[in-house]
């Protein structure tokens, strides 16, 4: 994927209107931790946990996406991002066993207030607004994921051999899942130019930031993790 299709469009114009939050989203201190191998794994941790939380009620999301949306070339779209949310789940519980984390133990869990306040914005935000509002608090996360695999694989810096994060890495930079992106990035702008987005876009861009700033908060989570360490 090229990365020109991160500055285009609407999304491009969200990002953009974001400004230094989302530099301090993929740049994070625990993203650069990952790409040299460094982040101490109680971070990482703490991060599967909620990660996995987070990822069914993200998966919620999308399903209320796909009862706002009008068409059907739309609905199935929405409805091909919700199945491979609730694919990944399988697939994130084996990855967190291999980090000694049992999906029995990560479900009695309870959600982190950094959890909590970006999950229950994206549904507020669902609940509240319409399609094209929800897609806006949807994107930093399905997108920034993406932009920040394919960064952390181009950095000279970062470290893959011998990185117990790197497969991580890989996943995000893989053709499979830069590809769902794509149709996410499309269906925002398609569902822009429907609903009027040019003379919405101060709400949108609004939505789009604090989304971005909660993403930012997620991953310090990780890192208060480890400083909470008695």
């Amino acid at each position: 994927m090229n990365t020109t299709l991160f500055e285009n469009g609407l999304y491009g114009q969200l990002r953009q209107q974001a400004g230094s939050h989302w530099q301090d989203y993929i740049s994070h201190p625990f993203v650069c931790q990952l790409g040299r191998g460094t982040l101490p794994q109680a971070a990482f941790r703490q991060y599967l946990v909620q990660d996995y939380l987070f990822l069914i009620h993200f998966a919620r999301a999308y399903g209320l996406l796909v009862s706002k949306l009008d068409t059907l070339p739309e609905m199935r779209a929405a409805t091909a991002s919700l199945n491979a949310i609730v694919a990944e789940l399988p697939l994130h519980t084996a990855y967190c066993a291999g980090w000694g984390l049992q999906e029995a133990d990560i479900i009695a869990q309870p959600e982190a207030p950094q959890t909590m306040n970006y999950t229950r914005y994206v549904l507020d935000i669902g609940h509240r607004g319409d399609a094209l509002d929800l897609l806006s608090a949807l994107l930093p996360c399905v997108a920034g994921y993406a932009e920040i695999g394919l960064g952390l694989l181009r950095d000279p810096t970062t470290r893959l051999d011998g990185n117990p994060y790197g497969s991580w890495i890989r996943n995000y930079g893989d053709s499979e899942y830069l590809a769902g992106v794509r149709a996410a990035i499309n269906l925002l702008n398609t569902v822009g130019q429907q609903r009027g987005a040019q003379g919405r876009l101060s709400e949108l861009a609004t939505i789009f930031t604090t989304a971005t700033r909660l993403e930012s908060a997620f991953w310090q989570m990780g890192l208060n993790a480890v400083d909470a360490r008695p």
